[in-house]
């Protein structure tokens, strides 16, 4: 799984040095896409794994296969996607390996680019019923969209979405939400601020320690 990780990094790194910035839509992130495929030719994930997919805290979450070295986790989180970007490239991530769980983190940069809670939650049902539309049975979990320092005047949005998000979970046993939120934040109720790296906005290791230890549980 180390080898298979260290296989994937190399060829993003790649990726990453040679994207065109000029293209739009889910199609600016096809250059990460074709590095997963690459990756995926020279050591394939295994079938009825779990797949973690979403944007850059997905991404940058280097530690994934150790911090649950137990279980068949495989990372595919891109850049700074969307909900529709992640929607759109569904059958080339996530229903090819044919996982038993796919574990989502989405959303923040939706509320970002100014679309509303609403807006969040109709993305997140499109997304999970283009998995399910392939993978009937998989599991789904979402994690909650985080908070943090440097887009906190969206804080309100962030919590109707998760709010929203969550009651929606509820009626599916295949669904699962995990909140994360109340966790990053410190006594004052703000974002814990030794937890992010220097942009304030993506986590440190405190940060995805705090991430292992709440998703692990709903792991399967």
């Amino acid at each position: 799984m180390r080898l298979f990780a260290a296989v994937v990094l190399s060829l993003l790194s790649a990726a990453f040095a040679g994207a065109q910035t000029t293209a739009v839509g889910p199609a600016r992130w096809e250059a990460e896409i074709a590095a997963f495929e690459a990756a995926d030719r020279l050591a394939a994930p295994p079938k009825g794994g779990i797949i973690f997919t979403g944007s850059s805290s997905i991404r940058l979450w280097t530690t994934l296969a150790n911090d649950f070295p137990a279980l068949p986790v495989v990372n595919r989180g891109f850049g700074g996607s969307q909900l529709a970007d992640v929607t759109a490239f569904v059958p080339r991530l996530v229903t090819v390996h044919r996982p038993r769980q796919v574990v989502i983190y989405c959303g923040g940069n939706d509320i970002a680019a100014g679309r509303s809670a609403a807006d969040v939650i109709a993305a997140t049902k499109a997304l999970v019923r283009a998995i399910h539309a392939e993978l009937p049975s998989a599991r789904i979990a979402y994690i909650s969209i985080a908070p943090n320092p440097a887009r906190w005047p969206h804080d309100a949005t962030v919590r109707a979405a998760n709010r929203g998000i969550a009651t929606w979970m509820a009626a599916d046993h295949r669904l699962t939400f995990i909140d994360v939120y109340r966790h990053m934040l410190g006594p004052d109720g703000r974002p814990k601020p030794d937890i992010y790296v220097g942009d304030r906005l993506h986590m440190n290791e405190k940060g995805y320690a705090i991430w292992r230890d709440v998703v692990g549980p709903f792991l399967r």
